[in-house]
């Protein structure tokens, strides 16, 4: 009994044991379901180190900071950060600063203020002398400079504290990267002997005459192929690596069935438009019946509802429509009716409820209202008002506007489309008779304006319904019923053969015979992105079928997925490794070499013995044909870019002599060296050395990034992470 009652005594003790051993035992399982283990890749490997999150996301950040600026300059909507920008120069960032870390570059505090300030030889930034200028001298002040980061540092705002922060670190970042590079470049140096053997690939000069016989003159049909001899030619033509992989991919095949409107749904749709345009035709109350029947809600009948053809000035401001409709609007009546017409994607059915003429000009005196002076400038207006006419307006703009671009012209404004003014203002200049004075207030203040003048076409002004065609809910369901019904008969077929290339073989065959178009996507594993594809959605979902750890070749996707207005049905089609290449991996690549090998063969065989090039011109498939060549640019007139050929040309014949068939890219040729002209002679090659350093010089920067990132070996794990594949 003393046991049963410590037990019992004790008994929220076992409770607390027994559920903590439950509970580690399901977030142990949990931690294995979901990958909650310690991650392996994060969001992606340098150097086989995890990329920091936070280090990245303030990257992102500051880009998306950037972008918020830009938008709010430009008063233009924020543009979405480029993530995949914004990833690679994290990445460059990241190898860059270890080499530089390794090197012992360093920027010291002199070194930074010199560089900021743009003294003892360094220039002054270009971003920092455009905003800092003395307006007596009109140059760079670097006492305005220094006040400024003054500022900064002593803020009581963190955030304008932090600014400054990552300013000096830009600063300085970019001082050491432009020292790193600068020790690239000393680096670099052109020979003497490579100066004068660029100067001769230039000048040197070869008059040509040749016969080419283009690949195309044989069919693809007429070449017979099999596995065996494809497998021969690869086992033949791998030795130095040609098919090699350079990356892990995985290809990914699929096609789209459509999602689209029935003949049922078209039918009802004219039905309902042409019903609308009756309607809209008869109705008294054109705002309610719009905002009524019209996908886009808006009405209105001020100047507002001015409607201008695609490839005006002020389309992109206004209601706009195809610019073959220009000629029906321009002779368009008050009250007719047009359309349907589509326009973006929708059917559109317009009235026309009055005109505005495209140019406007106008004067105006602009007079400004202080905080706590409104009455004031107000009863000025007011008075002005009274005794202004056409006569004086211009006595009273010199007087009282302080609009000083237009007050030296009378105050007036010139030719204007009017919504390039403020609301207030450009609906008084649109609406107002010639020669009528009044006033309105904007945000600048009060302007008392008279309309001088309108010109040009006039413009329509619209209540407009839009409409667009949209499948039905019957429609919508047969087609989700298509899209299973195809991947159900897939399987069907599929579940029946154990090869996995002649699964995905057997796909595209069972798609083509009920018309559907296959196509393949090819992902990267150390970067994947997918084109093509409308939805963040379905690209994942082609992720998870080609990468999920038992992914394999012949793979079907599990279920149609939707991405927008279509369902896609697809297959893992290959899985490479990279290096060595499978036959399987390059087949389709191995059989397009052979084919092309094949048709040389032939037409070499055809062409050998020929003693002339008019002797090759008999069959009247090819012409004699003349060009000049140099050995510096490799393009033949007649034929194309074909290096193989014109380094044949270059490499000892002589004038008057005939070249043995060559295989070139668009075909075999046959070339007789008529004249060369040699370069002229030279006392020195500096030219040819200068230019050689100056482009070798420009690539250093972007070659050297590449070539350290190509070290880093860097894994874009960011994609996969999200969705749970690799973490």
């Amino acid at each position: 009994m003393a046991i049963i009652g410590k037990i019992r005594e004790k008994s929220w003790l076992i409770l607390v044991l027994v559920g903590g051993a439950l509970l580690a035992f399901i977030l142990g399982d949990w931690q294995k379901i979901s990958g909650g283990l310690e991650d392996q890749y994060g969001l992606g490997l340098v150097y086989g180190e995890m990329v920091d999150r936070d280090a990245y996301q303030t990257a992102y950040n500051i880009a998306d900071l950037n972008a918020e600026r830009q938008a709010q300059q430009s008063r233009q909507p924020k543009q979405p950060v480029d993530e995949v920008a914004v990833w690679n120069s994290f990445v460059q960032d990241m190898v860059i600063n270890q080499e530089m870390e390794a090197l012992g570059i360093d920027v010291s505090q002199g070194e930074f203020d010199a560089y900021l300030y743009g003294e003892d030889g360094f220039p002054v930034m270009p971003d920092l002398a455009q905003n800092f200028i003395d307006s007596t001298t009109g140059q760079f002040s670097r006492p305005m400079l220094e006040a400024r980061i003054e500022d900064m540092k002593s803020s009581d705002d963190p955030e304008i504290q932090k600014q400054w922060e990552e300013s000096e670190k830009y600063y300085i970042d970019r001082r050491k990267k432009e020292k790193y590079f600068s020790i690239l470049e000393q680096g670099t140096y052109v020979t003497k002997l490579e100066a004068k053997s660029e100067y001769t690939a230039q000048k040197e000069v070869k008059n040509i005459s040749f016969v080419l016989r283009r690949f195309s003159e044989i069919s693809n049909d007429d070449i017979k192929v099999d596995d065996a001899k494809l497998r021969e030619y690869f086992e033949k033509n791998n030795v130095n690596k040609k098919y090699e992989n350079r990356f892990s991919t995985r290809d990914v095949k699929y096609f789209d069935i459509k999602i689209v409107p029935s003949k049922k749904d078209s039918s009802e749709f004219n039905n309902m438009i042409e019903k609308i345009k009756s309607e809209l035709a008869s109705t008294k109350n054109d705002s309610t019946y719009v905002l009524k029947n019209s996908d886009l809600r808006f009405y209105t009948s001020g100047p507002y509802s001015t409607a201008v053809p695609e490839g005006h000035p002020n389309a992109s401001q206004h209601l706009n429509y195809p610019a073959a409709m220009d000629t029906v609007f321009e002779k368009a009546q008050l009250g007719q009716i047009v359309g349907p017409y589509q326009h973006n994607g929708v059917y559109n059915i317009a009235k026309v409820i009055g005109f505005t003429r495209d140019t406007i000009n106008a004067r105006h005196i602009l007079l400004p209202v202080p905080e706590g002076k409104e009455s004031e400038v107000q009863a000025r207006a007011d008075s002005i008002l009274k005794v202004i006419n056409k006569d004086n307006f211009v006595e009273y703009v010199k007087k009282y506007s302080t609009d000083t671009g237009s007050a030296a012209k009378g105050g007036e404004l010139g030719d204007f489309f009017f919504s390039q003014m403020v609301q207030p203002f450009a609906t008084f200049c649109a609406d107002k008779p010639i020669g009528e004075i009044g006033q309105v207030r904007s945000q600048f203040g009060i302007h008392i304006i008279e309309v001088l003048d309108r010109k040009g076409p006039n413009h329509p002004r619209l209540a407009l319904i839009q409409k667009e065609l949209k499948p039905s809910s019957e429609t919508l369901e047969n087609i989700e019923k298509e899209a299973y019904d195809m991947l159900y008969a897939l399987d069907s077929k599929l579940s029946k053969i154990s090869d996995q290339n002649e699964r995905v073989d057997m796909f595209d065959t069972l798609a083509m015979d009920k018309n559907y178009f296959t196509r393949p996507v090819t992902i990267q594993e150390n970067s994947p992105r997918l084109f093509g594809f409308n939805t963040t959605l379905a690209e994942d979902k082609i992720l998870e079928l080609a990468f999920n750890e038992d992914a394999k070749v012949g793979d079907l996707v599990n279920s149609p997925i939707k991405d927008k207005d279509r369902y896609v049905i697809a297959i893992v089609g290959s899985i490479k490794v990279k290096g060595e290449a499978k036959f399987e991996d390059v087949k389709q690549i191995v059989k397009n070499d052979y084919i092309q090998d094949q048709k040389a063969k032939r037409l070499m065989a055809q062409m050998m013995n020929a003693k002339s090039l008019d002797a090759l011109t008999k069959n009247g498939k090819a012409s004699v044909q003349k060009a000049e060549v140099v050995f510096a640019n490799p393009q033949i007139t007649g034929g194309g870019f074909e290096p193989e050929v014109v380094g044949a040309l270059f490499s000892g014949l002589k004038d008057g002599q005939m070249t043995k068939p060559i295989q070139g890219k668009q075909g075999v040729y046959v070339v007789r060296i008529d004249k060369t002209m040699k370069a002229p002679a030279a006392s020195n090659y500096d030219v040819e050395r200068d230019q050689l350093l100056s482009t070798t010089k420009a690539r250093v920067k972007s070659e050297a990034t590449k070539a350290l990132v190509e070290q880093a070996d860097v894994i874009d794990n960011r994609r996969f992470y999200n969705i749970g594949i690799r973490r």
